[in-house]
């Protein structure tokens, strides 16, 4: 036996993680995301050279968007889309999502309209390899402890929007969120849409539990529905009527969330 191992070491190390990955859940849980997150950081050095010819444009999103499409199927990963026709707009607007894992990226690469960038915090800009491909790809970064810089940002965006013909998207919870709900929604990406009048677009990603628990150390093949609802107008809406507008859109994104997740009720605040 000890011969058979010092000359076949390698074919005992892969039975040995074949023997953990079969038997033991989280130890599949940590393999799985490990790899996830090489895949992310391998393929966002291909994104940088197929980027730099073009420099900083929003349009080498469709590179991140092509790269990301493989892992659904190499996690078994069904992602079924309902009201794609919400997204046949060539018009600016802004798209809002709800936030649960790392795995939103992939998922929202599902239905990433063209001519689209994601408001992100400034901490990714310093992420390797991603950082800077998200960079090329037109990412705005905004530093969230410095809020008159935040807003001097968005107020910039959305002179920007109607004049360079791109759409934004923001996860308006502002942070990753496995409660089973809804985070409350920051008022940035509703802010933006007023300032720039154009209209805003949920999109709601069903819950991933019966695939996917991070506490639990669980991630199995599954299934996720992404439900794109019809656009919210704010033509001749003013500051004053943001607060309700944040609250007007979270409470149908939480309805649908709770219907497409499979939730009979759930708590919405």
């Amino acid at each position: 036996m000890e011969l058979l191992l010092l000359r076949y070491p390698f074919t005992f190390l892969l039975i040995a993680f074949l023997i953990l990955y079969q038997m033991y859940p989280a130890f599949r849980f940590f393999c799985k995301m490990c790899f996830y997150k090489l895949w992310v950081f391998a393929i966002s050095l291909l994104v940088i050279t197929a980027s730099i010819p073009r420099g900083r444009n929003c349009e080498n999103m469709k590179f991140f968007s092509m790269s990301f499409l493989p892992l659904k199927y190499i996690f078994g990963i069904k992602i079924v889309v309902k009201g794609k026709e919400n997204l046949r707009t060539k018009k600016p607007f802004v798209l809002v999502l709800n936030h649960q894992t790392s795995l939103d990226i992939m998922v929202m690469m599902e239905i990433l309209p063209s001519r689209c960038v994601a408001i992100a915090k400034k901490e990714i800009l310093y992420m390797g390899t991603f950082g800077l491909a998200c960079w090329l790809a037109g990412l705005i970064f905004i530093d969230r402890k410095k809020r008159e810089e935040s807003i001097a940002t968005l107020t910039e965006v959305a002179h920007s929007m109607h004049k360079d013909n791109f759409r934004v998207l923001i996860f308006p919870e502002g942070t990753r969120n496995h409660s089973g709900s809804m985070l409350p929604f920051k008022r940035g990406a509703f802010q933006l849409a007023v300032k720039a009048q154009v209209p805003i677009i949920p999109v709601v990603i069903s819950s991933y539990s019966d695939f996917y628990s991070q506490k639990e150390k669980r991630f199995t093949p599954g299934k996720i529905t992404i439900q794109i609802l019809p656009e919210v107008k704010t033509l001749g809406l003013g500051p004053e009527d943001v607060p309700k507008l944040t609250e007007q859109v979270r409470d149908s994104m939480i309805t649908t969330y709770q219907g497409i997740s499979g939730m009979t009720n759930g708590a919405s605040h």
